[in-house]
């Protein structure tokens, strides 16, 4: 059985450090990196065309920083995951990414292996965060829900995406359809499901039907 690919982007203005993301990345087979920006900007624009599993995405740069791009992308993509890359260690900075809605954070400085690891089990769900810290962002933050019509939060694709589904249409077929791939279908239906609070294909066949938008 083949191990899980996770498609990813790499957000970072410096070459150097792009160039050292892709080295550690290649080493495991697990990562194959679709797409590299050098602002917050060019993070979002990629995302919308890539629709990546995972962005490892630097604090500092010109412009949008990551911290802003990563507030954004969660807002609006809140199925990727996102990991902030930096070589600060000021405990300061991992709550914002944090609080801005990053999964993880990597030093730079760190082993390889110790890349891998930590990049697996973020992509799978199983990132270990420690009782005394989950306690800390607990105490720290505070989320208040939106007070916005979750169909306000869906882009134009996603709306069309979800009438295809409510035909009927598989992810392959709605594919062909739009001329995307069946991976960025599967990451928008993700990503409309976390926006909708919904749990399957059936359930936003109905919320179509629910919204009038079958005509």
């Amino acid at each position: 059985m083949n191990a899980p690919s996770f498609r990813v982007l790499v957000v970072d203005d410096s070459e150097h450090a792009r160039e050292g993301i892709r080295t550690i990345l290649s080493m495991d087979p697990a990562f194959e990196i679709v797409a590299e920006g050098r602002s917050g900007l060019e993070a979002i624009a990629l995302t919308e065309q890539w629709m990546p599993d995972l962005i490892l995405m630097d604090i500092q740069m010109p412009g949008m920083d990551g911290l802003e791009a990563t507030r954004r992308l969660k807002e609006q993509y809140p199925y990727v995951k996102i990991v902030m890359v930096t070589v600060s260690d000021d405990i300061t900075h991992l709550f914002d990414a944090l609080k801005k809605g990053a999964q993880g954070y990597l030093l730079k400085n760190l082993k390889p292996e110790a890349w891998h690891e930590y990049l697996r089990a973020i992509a799978v769900d199983e990132a270990p965060m420690t009782r005394e810290l989950a306690f800390r962002i607990l105490k720290e933050f505070s989320y208040a829900d939106k007070m916005l019509e979750p169909s306000a939060m869906l882009t134009s694709r996603e709306r069309e995406i979800l009438t295809e589904v409510a035909k009927g249409l598989s992810n392959r077929d709605i594919s062909s359809t739009l001329n995307i791939s069946e991976h960025t279908v599967k990451n928008h239906l993700k990503n409309i499901l976390q926006k909708l609070h919904l749990d399957n294909r059936v359930q936003l066949a109905r919320y179509v039907y629910e919204q009038g938008w079958m005509g």
